[in-house]
């Protein structure tokens, strides 16, 4: 072996190449997802020292910017802030030994990751994807990125249903920080109303929901003067400002909670 392949192999050129490959075409929260890493030996041999695997989402918080408009942590009330994304990793996985990888052998590894519940589901703005990196020492480690498909659990996938069929369309979904929960942040769902019993009264509706062992608890705020609340729901959670809440057990099938919903919003209305 040459010096010349071991340096290109430092930078990079020529190395081993990581590839993921989901056996599923969508995930759901609660579920389990399996991949298959390919790890493909490059011109040169090399020591992996590790295979990371990351599953990971993304979610907007309101962090203080400096001079230079760059967020920094914490900073007194009544600075000016800006809108930043954040990156949460959502399960992770790592291989608990290294190995070595000669020149154009493939190695395989059987990889299962738990979605966890409250998994933001890919509707707007959400974004969820996977992150294969390899490592190796003194060289550049190559990755792989997948962005994922997030479909919703049976229950909320009911409770969009019932709303759609009640002339509410999905306007904006996004991810907003917030404190409290098992995630640092929570997934908002803003709906106008296009046709049916709530268009003319309401402006938007804006739902949160998130899932615990027993239930889905669910939260509402309904703009009906043409205020815009904009994220207004998340930014109360926690305030003990909310008073619409609804609880919906797990037992429930989609449709049975969707009916549910549907009866709690004609009442609150």
């Amino acid at each position: 072996m040459s010096l010349f392949k071991k340096t290109l192999a430092t930078f990079g050129i020529g190395s081993a190449k990581v590839d993921s490959v989901l056996k599923q075409e969508v995930l759901y929260p609660g579920k389990t997802v399996n991949i298959t890493i390919h790890v493909y030996g490059g011109k040169t041999e090399q020591e992996i020292d590790n295979i990371n695997v990351r599953l990971c989402c993304r979610y907007v918080q309101e962090v203080v910017a400096n001079r230079d408009n760059q967020p920094l942590d914490g900073g007194p009330s009544g600075m000016p802030t800006r809108r930043a994304h954040q990156v949460h990793e959502l399960a992770s996985w790592k291989l608990p030994y290294s190995f070595t990888i000669h020149p154009g052998e493939t190695r395989d590894f059987e990889v299962e990751l738990d979605v966890p519940w409250n998994t933001p589901v890919s509707i707007g703005d959400a974004k969820v994807w996977l992150e294969t990196g390899l490592d190796i020492a003194l060289a550049a480690d190559p990755s792989d990125i997948d962005t994922l498909t997030v479909r919703p659990d049976p229950i909320m996938d009911g409770i969009f249903t019932a709303l759609e069929e009640q002339g509410l369309r999905i306007r904006q979904v996004e991810c907003e920080a917030v404190n409290g929960f098992g995630l640092p942040f929570v997934q908002e769902f803003e709906f106008v109303p296009t046709t049916g019993p709530y268009h003319g009264q309401w402006r938007e509706l804006e739902i949160v929901a998130n899932r615990n062992d027993d239930h889905i608890k669910l939260w509402f705020e309904i703009d009906r003067h043409r205020d815009g609340m904009k994220g207004m729901l998340a930014s109360l959670l926690g305030t003990g400002k909310l008073t619409r809440e609804l609880e919906i057990p797990l037992t429930d099938s989609g449709d049975q909670a969707g009916k549910k919903v549907v009866a709690y919003l004609d009442q609150v209305s």
